[in-house]
């Protein structure tokens, strides 16, 4: 027979492995939210807020724009309007649009109208999208602290965000893609081929002579 006093035991022993589960499981996500960014080149965008914790995806696109469904050579030829950009989807619990944001000015040249590094044009210039004036007042402030921060006149607008659209699917993780490519440089695999352009482009180079030690991709 079973006596009382095991019974209370198990329970009480239950509850406490209860507890502890509850304490040491993992914290309850928070919720998805989105951030489109354009920062010139978006495969350089794409690696590095995919190496954010908290950061679910990043989507290589195009928005801002008039045309509908467009496609690379449209919006690299211009006359569509639209910049590249990525749309990161992150979980809200574990890191902030604020933050994003932060780490996305000091990841790319702000103070260049005309593109960013060796890319030149219009759908290369970089630019915030907001969908809402909450969403606006975050990026006008974080706007505001790193030009403060930077001591120079910051020209990354501020826009209302449009119709986002997914870029081709080759775009897509291109600098993490083992796929051969041609290039100038022969055959390489796109992993190859995304650092060697990243590299001759002076991207990090010129985000460490902006930003120092600040800049939190370049290496």
């Amino acid at each position: 027979m079973i006596k009382v006093q095991d019974l209370k035991a198990w329970a009480l022993g239950g509850l406490i492995a209860l507890a502890f589960a509850l304490h040491c499981g993992p914290v309850s996500a928070g919720p998805k939210e989105t951030l489109v960014v354009a920062g010139g080149c978006f495969w350089c965008v794409e690696a590095d807020f995919e190496k954010v914790p908290g950061v679910i995806s990043a989507v290589s696109g195009y928005t801002g724009g008039t045309v509908k469904n467009p496609t690379y050579k449209q919006v690299v030829r211009g006359g569509t309007g639209h910049y590249e950009a990525v749309k990161i989807t992150y979980d809200a619990g574990r890191v902030s649009r604020e933050k994003l944001l932060q780490m996305f000015l000091r990841s790319v040249d702000p103070t260049d109208a005309g593109g960013q590094f060796c890319d030149r044009g219009k759908s290369y210039r970089t630019a915030i999208f907001v969908s809402d004036k909450a969403e606006e007042a975050v990026a006008q402030k974080v706007k505001a602290a790193a030009q403060s921060s930077l001591g120079q006149k910051i020209v990354t607008p501020v826009l209302p965000l449009k119709a986002f659209y997914p870029a081709e699917a080759y775009h897509q993780d291109y600098y993490k893609s083992t796929e051969l490519v041609i290039t100038r440089a022969g055959p390489k695999r796109k992993s190859s081929a995304y650092k060697f352009y990243r590299d001759a482009c002076g991207r990090d180079q010129r985000v460490k002579q902006l930003w120092g030690s600040s800049a939190p991709f370049a290496g």
